[in-house]
């Protein structure tokens, strides 16, 4: 391993662990240095069937790898429910934290994380992959360019998909002791996460779920909606679902352009991303349509997008650890706001669907 490697541990077995494995295995500047697990059983069947190398260390306890002076980043793909105690005690030893969304149950829960962090001075960020894709700060520069784009006046936002039937009855998602949040902490924290990039990440002024959210039996959330208002007259609506095929969209409008992604959250190809821009679109007449026609922008890289994510964790944790720098807080604002909002539609919901003022 190079010199300047930052090494991984990693907290369990999750599906999503498996995606991560391979992006840390793509990185250029990071590595698996551990695993663990319940059992060291499972530890071992996990990196079998994800081929990790030999010199991976394996446990039959996250405390273990927590130990491990050999770990300096530690990614935490277990229920939502466990983050608190996992997080905040990984903080404690001094490991920086790859936290996988949606990163706490409440905001109250968010905050003893990030203070744990900010107390330990390591590094925080979470798991949304779709920000460090080469694609993102592309699209951003469409929606800054005011001759372009113009002025941002809406924005909606799409994740769902048809997770079926072995899903709705087993998996953690569903389960109101381990996720309680469901669909709106799976793919809403992908939904109002885009929201809030394309606004730069100014609050709204309301939030306000929309009627007839989808539950199970358990009360966990399998499908729901809301929109958002700002003081300035932007507005935004967001739906999530673990009922309705696939769909990863966004769509921002502006008085000049518009801006359209069809696989924001998984892109359709590793290697590369796409998006659709008009601008000055107008009619052309009957029958001719609309004109000009949309130009598509192709992205391409080397990476997929969740290599890119712990390439760019890893050389925060390095500037930390070789450097002496601070940690980068702006991950943990923009997580901060996210579940903000994740708590508001919460609100709404249990309280009829009223708008939800945020401070």
């Amino acid at each position: 391993m190079a010199e300047h490697t930052i090494h991984f541990g990693i907290l369990g077995c999750a599906s999503i662990a498996r995606r991560n494995s391979r992006a840390i295995k793509l990185a250029p500047n990071c590595s698996i240095s551990a695993l663990g697990s319940r059992s060291l059983e499972r530890a071992k069947k996990f990196a079998k069937e994800n081929e990790y190398p030999a010199y991976v260390k394996l446990y039959g306890s996250y405390e273990e790898v927590l130990d491990d002076p050999n770990v300096d980043v530690v990614y935490v793909p277990l229920p939502t429910s466990l983050h608190v105690k996992w997080a905040v005690l990984a903080a404690q030893k001094k490991k920086h934290v790859l936290l996988e969304k949606p990163v706490a149950l409440n905001l109250k829960d968010l905050d003893v994380i990030l203070e744990a962090c900010e107390a330990n001075g390591v590094q925080y960020m979470d798991g949304t992959m779709w920000m460090h894709h080469p694609r993102t700060p592309k699209m951003r520069e469409f929606l800054s360019d005011s001759h372009q784009f113009g002025k941002l006046k809406a924005i909606h936002s799409v994740f769902s998909y048809n997770a079926g039937e072995d899903f709705l009855k087993n998996d953690i998602r569903v389960q109101p002791d381990l996720d309680a949040l469901g669909a709106l902490g799976d793919s809403g924290w992908y939904c109002i996460r885009a929201i809030l990039w394309a606004t730069d990440y100014e609050m709204p002024k309301t939030v306000t779920a929309l009627r007839e959210p989808e539950f199970n039996e358990a009360g966990v959330i399998l499908s729901c909606g809301a929109s958002l208002s700002w003081e300035d007259g932007k507005l935004a609506t967001f739906y999530c679902s673990f009922l309705t095929n696939l769909s990863m969209d966004i769509s921002a409008l502006g008085t000049k352009g518009n801006l359209r992604v069809h696989d924001f959250v998984v892109p359709y190809q590793d290697h590369v991303g796409r998006f659709y821009v008009t601008s000055d679109l107008g009619w052309a007449g009957i029958p001719e349509g609309a004109d000009p026609p949309p130009t598509v922008h192709s992205i391409e890289t080397d990476l997929p997008h969740e290599a890119h994510m712990v390439a760019e964790f890893s050389k925060l944790v390095e500037n930390i650890k070789s450097n002496g720098g601070a940690p980068e807080t702006k991950w943990a604002s923009i997580s901060r706001k996210t579940q903000i909002v994740v708590d508001a539609v919460i609100a709404s919901i249990a309280k009829g669907f009223e708008p939800i003022e945020i401070n």
